[in-house]
């Protein structure tokens, strides 16, 4: 049941991920040459991300930033490389386009916890290592529960409610909730910042 259960879902990301991008070709070349015009090359990000059992591998999104450096040669604060482009395709989410070939590749699913930085595994506790027990997704429960607008815990306990509760229908209506969500462009920020906070609990602690 398991196995049927993961080939359902599987055949949902193939299906729906070839068809997204045969569909918005003309919006991902588009992305493509504005980036490479108002943000320079290389037009992709690239970094390594923790995904399914903590396995990296290396998401892909359109480049949203920067790459200017202070007098010290170091890079400067993210909002003040987030380029007005780059607000722009975060705000829509089109920054997001090249994970549909994540989807493909089989390192990513459709629905699931998003992928974050490495570093953060180690400071999940037990209760929270438990979202790296599936893939990650493009979008999710905790992303269609308010994104980014959220804390942390919060973000956390819902993908964990996810990870115990998961279904195929569970994941048909993620996607729904998610289209308009993304039309809305809301809870991309969490108060002062462009997207979220460093997830650090002992400096909260300590704070």
């Amino acid at each position: 049941m398991k196995r049927l259960a993961n080939a359902s879902k599987r055949v949902l990301d193939l299906c729906v991920s070839a068809v997204a991008l045969v569909i918005v070709s003309p919006v991902f070349v588009l992305t493509f040459l504005t980036v490479r015009i108002w943000l320079g090359t290389p037009v992709f990000f690239y970094q390594e991300r923790p995904g399914m059992n903590g396995r990296l591998f290396t998401i892909l999104k359109f480049k949203t930033m920067t790459d200017e450096h202070n007098a010290t040669g170091a890079l400067l604060p993210d909002a003040d490389r987030l380029h007005g482009v780059g607000r722009l395709l975060r705000a829509t989410s089109l920054d997001e386009l090249p994970q549909f070939i994540n989807v493909l590749r089989g390192e990513m699913s459709l629905v699931g916890p998003r992928p974050l930085l490495a570093e953060y595994v180690a400071r999940y506790s037990p209760a929270q290592a438990r979202r790296l027990l599936v893939k990650p997704g493009l979008t999710g429960w905790a992303q269609v529960n308010g994104r980014n607008a959220i804390e942390w815990e919060e973000k956390f306990a819902l993908d964990v409610w996810y990870v115990d509760n998961w279904s195929f229908w569970l994941d048909v209506k993620i996607l729904l909730l998610t289209i308009p969500k993304a039309l809305a462009a809301r809870e991309i920020s969490n108060r002062n910042h462009v997207s979220m906070p460093e997830f650090n609990p002992e400096r909260a602690v300590r704070d």
